[in-house]
This record gives C-alpha cells, structure tokens and sequence, in this order.
C-alpha cells in the first residue's frame, strides 16, 4: 500500500548547540518518508541545518540519488564537522564555544567595554571556512523544493532581511548567525547584518507568502516558558537571551492568528489572505533539561544526545499528529504565544 504523502514547510528554531535537536527531527522526519517539503526557513542553528538539509537535497539532484537519504547524510556531516572544529585546537574550541555559547559568553566583552571589533579585529570565525566546505551554495540556491530561506537582522532597521535563491551565500548565512557582541557585523551588498533571532526566530512569513503548503511545522528549542525564576548573574543572562530569541516568535504567533481569525469570520479577502495550519515539535520538559549555557557545548557526547532526543519527540509527533496535517492547527496558539490583549482585540 503506497505511503500517504502530506506537505509542509519547516521554521527552524536557533539555539547554539541545541541545534543538535533538530538535527535529531529533520532525520526522524526524513527517514519517516511521508513528508513533501515545500520551504525550510532558519535563523542561526536553524539557518544552519536548513542549508544542511538542502545540500542534501541539491546533491541528491545532481546525482540522481535518493533526496531523503541524501539531506539525512548532508546533515549528520555538517554536525560531524562542528563536534571535530570543536575538538581540534583550544583556539577553534574557544571560537565554536563562541559560536554556540550566545550572551553567556559575551558577558565579560560586555562588562569590559569592548567591542568585537576591539577582541576581535582580524574577524577569526572557523565556522565560515566549515560552512565553505560543506555547503554549494550554487545549487542550494538553486532548488525549488525545498526553497530555503535564511533570515539575518539589518542592523540599522532591525527588519529581517530573507536571503533565498540566489542571494542564499556564505556570507548570508553567517550573518544570520552572527551575534553582535562576538563576531563583526557581516557586509552584504553595502548592508550590514546581525543574527537572524532577533528579527525572525524563526522567519515564519516566507512560509506564508512564498511557499505553497498550508501547514507549517515549528521545530522549537528555545522553552517559552521556565519553573524558576534566576538569581544569579549567569541564570539571568540565559533567561535573557531566551525571552530575546523568542520575541520575534511571539509576535509572529499573533499575527497569524489574527490573520486566521479574520478569515474564519470573512473579515479578509481568501484571494490575499489563507489560514496558516501551525504545529510544533519540541523536547518539552526533556530539553528545559538542558540550560540554556549548555548551548556552549560541542562534545560529541551533548549533540549525540541532543540528536537522539530530537529524533525520539518527532517519531512521537508522527505517530500522534501526522493523520491531522491539512485539517486544523495542532497548538494551542492562545495559551502559549498570546496575551490577554488580544481578547479584546476582535471583540470577543
């Protein structure tokens, strides 16, 4: 009996390491095979796996070999590379633990007044020559299913800049990966970028507006919520960069569901406007296991475990949600992303 085949398009959450974790889903999804993707959207990590899972798919068109088997291994050899750049040398385990730590490790620059232009001159990021390896951005950009879309911040708007097709390069991807404190802001065309999670973690408008599939699916690594609150220097610096990170989601959430509750009552024009099916995959109390400075590590101990984890919460999310993609929302989109202003907002 053939396979039921469902489409949808992937927003792919930032946070470091814990990137790791959605490596464990896209290859749970992927090897499941009943998924058609239409568009992957990321910011950092996410941005980073996004282009992972195209290369698999770019080589895979090439050769003429089988696409899903083809992003499974693009993306276990990207993650590969990180564990090994950040094993090599203390200087490249110094930059990778930069790379994933976020503000925990931008504190002390912050504290001492300096900028990463002073620590930092020379701009030394060895994950740009391991993105140059891994990655043809040529064919990447070329692809039409899965589009991937990579989202940086413009420093002097603050928007989110969407790079795809053949703005998708090197230089975009690292700038929806470069946080301001620890890496120079990255030059393209005459424009300046900071990382993509403080506009668009992740992007979800490409998805909408680009793409053809009525679902999409939130793979969500940063918790909205925690037990406790922090007292102490380093606990505070996480929350911060939680709440930070997921701001722009937040405002995202609300939109769509505006959106979406609008059309219900026939108050927007279906010729510009259609509902958006939101779903998420996340580790839960699993991965709020993890804190936030966890991010910083790159043994490959944490990613393996990372990868696993995420593996497992997708097998679930497939065997509990598959059957309700294309027929209705599967979060509660009020109780987790909304606040009480917006009940009064349509007069409910």
């Amino acid at each position: 009996m053939a396979k039921s085949i469902k489409t949808v398009s992937l927003a792919l959450q930032g946070g470091g390491s814990h990137g790791a974790f959605t490596w464990g889903v896209l290859d749970a999804l992927l090897e499941d095979g009943r998924l058609e993707i239409d568009g992957i959207s990321g910011a950092s990590a996410g941005a980073m796996n996004a282009v992972a899972l195209g290369q698999g798919y770019a080589t895979a068109k090439s050769s003429k070999t089988d696409p899903l088997e083809a992003a499974r291994e693009a993306l276990a050899s990207f993650w590969n590379a990180v564990i090994q750049l950040g094993a090599a040398t203390s200087l490249q385990r110094s930059m990778m633990d930069v790379w994933l730590g976020g503000w925990k490790i931008a504190a002390p620059a912050v504290q001492t007044n300096l900028s990463p232009y002073q620590i930092n001159p020379l701009d030394i990021n060895p994950l740009r020559s391991l993105v140059e390896k891994q990655f043809d951005f040529e064919r990447i950009g070329k692809l039409s299913e899965p589009r991937i879309f990579v989202s940086a911040t413009h420093v002097n708007t603050g928007k989110a800049e969407i790079f795809s097709g053949k703005r998708l390069n090197s230089a975009a991807l690292m700038a929806s990966a470069c946080l301001p404190m620890l890496f120079q802001a990255v030059e393209i065309e005459g424009e300046h970028y900071w990382d993509g999670g403080f506009s668009g973690n992740p992007a979800l408008h490409p998805l909408i507006y680009r793409c053809h599939a009525s679902d999409v699916v939130l793979v969500q690594i940063n918790p909205l919520e925690r037990n406790a609150s922090p007292t102490d220097a380093a606990d505070i610096m996480d929350r911060i960069n939680e709440l930070t990170f997921n701001a722009s989601l937040l405002a995202q959430m609300r939109s769509i569901d505006f959106v979406n509750r609008m059309l219900e009552r026939g108050n927007l024009d279906e010729n510009r406007y259609r509902k958006v099916l939101l779903h998420r995959i996340d580790g839960g109390e699993a991965l709020e296991a993890y804190p936030a400075s966890s991010k910083t590590h790159a043994d490959s101990a944490m990613i393996q475990k990372l990868q696993t984890l995420g593996r497992e919460c997708a097998q679930r999310w497939l065997k509990k949600r598959f059957a309700e993609l294309g027929e209705k929302t599967t979060i509660d989109i009020a109780r987790d992303y909304l606040d009480d202003m917006r009940m009064g907002s349509l007069g409910d």
